[in-house]
């Protein structure tokens, strides 16, 4: 004092009181962190993400053990710990149940950051859940610049804060304390810390300074220099910066105006983070209501128009009190099932005229209701037929907003506090308004991806075959699954054809690349197989017309193809390969599994290469599994291993074809990342008995029509099929009939096979197709295919250069009947 420096006491008073940087943490009862300001990053060096949810031990680590001296303080004060020889630890505190706040210092060390000196200051919370915790801290060597004094002197204590005479300026300061909690659980932790103790820096035991925040907002211009806990000259309270600097302090009302703002804010930014993260609709909407509650709304239900949620596309028009919305989510914290049976999730309905929910929807504007009186809530739940909102609604804060794309209402959301918690303002009219612009922008997106996502689908199942189970001799299961790449829509398609002579065409392709334009690629090149197939060629012909074919539509055509012709009465495979993955054949004789070795041959598109056609004989029972890339290729691995895994999952036992198929998919389908689609075919290859099948040859003699009668009529006796044998004579004398007419030189073809229906074929050299004819009154002739289209279950005509061959199936009755395994 003598050599003019300003007292410790004045200095301490100057440099202290005020705004000090803190770091603020609660912890639940479980020691758990669920609330960590951005000061607890900077000071204790874990950002808020890796802090939340975390041991508050394991991110605030301790040295030294803990010794504590409870001292009751006299005439009504609070107990205080202070810190002896050793420094106290703070981890024990946070998981006791004491009703008294705590205080203590702590040495901290991490490797790699220099060794901190910390004050802390604990307040138990009261309400929701027991045993949470409020903790304050702050870095002691920042007092040894501002104050200059012995900071070991230095202890965290607790006092009421209408010992200082800036005491209402002190109690405006804590709302600042917790930033990102809402209004009104802040005032409640405002009131337990008023209420407990105000925190407060010891030097003796009669020296004490009040602590508030510093957040490291600008604030108003700087004014002078202070007076003693920290007072203006004028003796309105003020800041004191700890590099010196004096702030005057705003009026009480303004400070929680600017923590209100702040807080909407914050609310916002983050509410921005968390919805949107998906493209699905669903998920989405849950996103945007349960962002809502509880730190703006006790409860919020959110409704979309019946065509948003349906993918239907872009609504058309202002909703009207014809408009079906659907409750597609309810969040709330009261007691679990209070709403479940008023307001039910998946409810359709359509809002009143009358009411405040159809003023939100059809103005596009949002609704505020500060308080909804006992009056309010009868005339709005009067609206209603069979459901009473009073309990739900009456004395509650509404507030309803519009969830708009485009200017036009996609759904709304309603938002209600209950009684007792600071109803619904302006200025929450706002943020709701804004939370809910951000929403409907979202939800749009998230329209418009499954909008496409439907029509994608769509198109794809539209050109996806519906695959007859059952052919002549084989049995028939597929798969598709599509692909995981935005659009889920790509060129993966397999096919199966009757064909004369009981065969049966089977194929699986793969146009490379995704999209519409895959898609649209592989509904031309599978078409042109259907097509051909019928026209008789062998398999490599067939793959080498649609090559030609795939050059002429562009040079983009590029695609993989396996087509393969089952012929059940030889036991027979006629396979060509042009670039796809060799197909597997599961021997039913020893279970054994094998990559048939074929010819590779190019893609369909390539041009100029020749396709051969490789002949497999199999026998009564062997499966052949046909598929595409999607199956077995995974990234980063080399696609040999997937086929032998398709090899081994293809020669498990299965109880059906169906149960094989799922085998094979869930075998090779749990590794992660599949993006591409995946077309699989199996064919269970049950051939025909040399006794079910009957071939005859006719001579080009009218007589021979009877002839073909009486060995109709004998064989279907012989096979006990007596119900058939009308029917069957019939319509084989038309067939033969107009055979022996047309035909030119060689004989006629007769054949019956019996499997599970019956299947009469008969040939000429007549290449032209048979058509119906329109024949009058007068013709004496063109009546036969309409015959047989009448009686037959199915008929057709295919043709190739060397005739054609006219067909017919008809259901079987009897006890003669085959039925083949399912």
């Amino acid at each position: 004092m003598d050599s003019g420096t300003p007292s410790l006491r004045s200095r301490r008073q100057h440099a202290v009181t005020g705004r000090i940087p803190l770091a603020v943490v609660v912890v639940d009862a479980d020691g758990l962190v669920s609330h960590w300001s951005s000061g607890a990053g900077r000071l204790f060096g874990h950002s808020k993400e890796a802090a939340v949810g975390q041991p508050a031990g394991d991110l605030m680590p301790v040295s030294g053990a803990l010794t504590e001296d409870r001292t009751g303080l006299v005439n009504g004060g609070y107990e205080t710990y202070q810190p002896y020889e050793a420094y106290d630890e703070l981890g024990p505190e946070l998981h006791g149940r004491s009703s008294y706040p705590t205080s203590g210092r702590a040495k901290l060390s991490e490797p790699g950051r220099p060794r901190l000196d910390v004050l802390w200051w604990a307040y138990p919370l009261a309400g929701p859940g027991p045993g949470r915790h409020l903790v304050l801290a702050a870095d002691v060597e920042q007092f040894r610049t501002d104050i200059g004094a012995d900071t070991e002197r230095i202890a965290p204590g607790f006092s009421l804060h209408t010992e200082f005479p800036d005491a209402e300026s002190l109690a405006g300061q804590l709302p600042y304390i917790l930033p990102n909690m809402s209004v009104a659980e802040s005032e409640r932790i405002v009131d337990q810390v008023l209420e407990l103790g105000y925190p407060v820096l010891e030097f003796s035991q009669h020296e004490r300074v009040p602590v508030t925040p510093d957040w490291g907002v600008p604030r108003r211009p700087a004014g002078r220099a202070g007076r003693a806990y920290g007072t203006t000259e004028t003796g309105a309270p003020g800041h004191a910066d700890p590099f010196g600097d004096h702030h005057p302090a705003p009026a009480p009302e303004l400070d929680l105006e600017y923590a209100a703002v702040r807080e909407r804010l914050e609310f916002l930014n983050e509410v921005s983070g968390l919805i949107g993260s998906s493209l699905d609709l669903a998920r989405t909407i849950r996103e945007v209501t349960s962002a809502a509650v509880p730190r703006f709304a006790d409860f919020a239900g959110t409704h979309l128009r019946a065509a948003v949620l349906a993918g239907e596309g872009f609504p058309d028009g202002r909703p009207d009190v014809t408009t079906v919305w659907h409750r597609v989510w309810v969040e709330h914290n009261d007691e679990p099932g209070r709403w479940d049976d008023t307001v039910p999730v998946g409810e359709a309905i359509a809002f009143p005229e009358h009411t405040p929910f159809f003023q939100c929807m059809v103005t596009g504007e949002p609704v505020l209701i500060p308080q909804l009186s006992a009056e309010d809530g009868d005339r709005i739940s009067a609206q209603f037929e069979k459901r009473d909102l009073r309990p739900l609604i009456n004395n509650r804060s509404m507030l309803l907003v519009p969830l708009k794309a485009r200017d036009v209402v996609l759904g709304f959301m309603v938002l209600m506090r209950r009684q007792g918690r600071q109803p619904f303002d302006d200025m929450d009219r706002t943020t709701g308004a804004e939370l809910a612009a951000r929403a409907g922008l979202v939800l749009d997106n998230a329209r418009m991806y499954t909008y496409q996502e439907n029509v994608a689908e769509t198109l794809q199942d539209s050109m996806l075959p519906q695959v007859a189970r059952r052919m002549a001799g084989c049995d028939i299961a597929t798969r598709y699954l599509p692909g995981t790449r935005l659009g889920r829509i790509g060129g993966d398609w397999f096919d199966s054809v009757k064909l004369p002579g009981s065969r049966t065409a089977l194929v699986v392709g793969d146009v490379m690349g995704h999209g519409l334009n895959s898609a649209a690629m592989m509904g031309q090149l599978r078409t042109a197989v259907q097509t051909m197939a019928t026209m008789e060629m062998p398999p490599a012909q067939l793959l080498r017309n649609l090559d030609d074919l795939a050059q002429r539509l562009g040079d983009n055509y590029l695609a993989t193809c396996l087509y393969a012709v089952y012929d059940p009465i030889r036991s027979e495979l006629q396979i060509a390969n042009a670039g796809h993955i060799p197909p597997v054949v599961v021997r039913a004789a020893d279970g054994r599994s094998e990559l048939l070795d074929l010819p590779t041959g190019a893609p369909i598109g390539v041009g100029g290469v020749p396709f051969e056609t490789a002949t497999v004989r199999v026998d009564p029972g062997d499966r052949l599994v046909l598929c595409t890339d999607g199956l077995v290729e995974v990234r980063g691995q080399d696609i040999g291993a997937g086929l032998a895994a398709l090899c081994e999952s293809a020669a498990h036992p299965a109880a059906s074809m169906d149960h094989a198929c799922d085998t094979i998919i869930r075998a090779l389908n749990t590794h992660g990342g599949r993006k591409d689609d995946v077309a699989l075919l199996m064919a269970r290859l049950n051939g025909i008995p040399d006794g079910d099948v009957a071939e005859w040859q006719l001579a080009l003699d009218p007589r021979e029509v009877a002839r073909a009668r009486r060995l109709v009529r004998g064989k279907l006796y012989e096979w006990n099929l007596p119900q058939a044998v009308e029917s069957a004579e019939l319509m084989v004398s038309e067939l033969v009939t107009n055979a022996v007419r047309h035909a030119r030189i060689r004989h006629v073809g007769l054949r019956l096979v019996r499997n599970g229906a019956l299947l009469c074929e008969v040939s000429d050299d007549e290449p032209a197709p048979a058509s119906l004819l329109d024949a009058t009154a007068d013709d004496e002739s063109g009546r036969g295919l309409r015959v047989v289209s009448r009686l037959a279950r199915g008929w057709g005509s295919s043709s190739s250069a060397h005739g054609k061959t006219v067909w017919f199936e008809q259901a079987l009755v009897g006890r003669g009947s085959r039925v083949t395994r399912s």
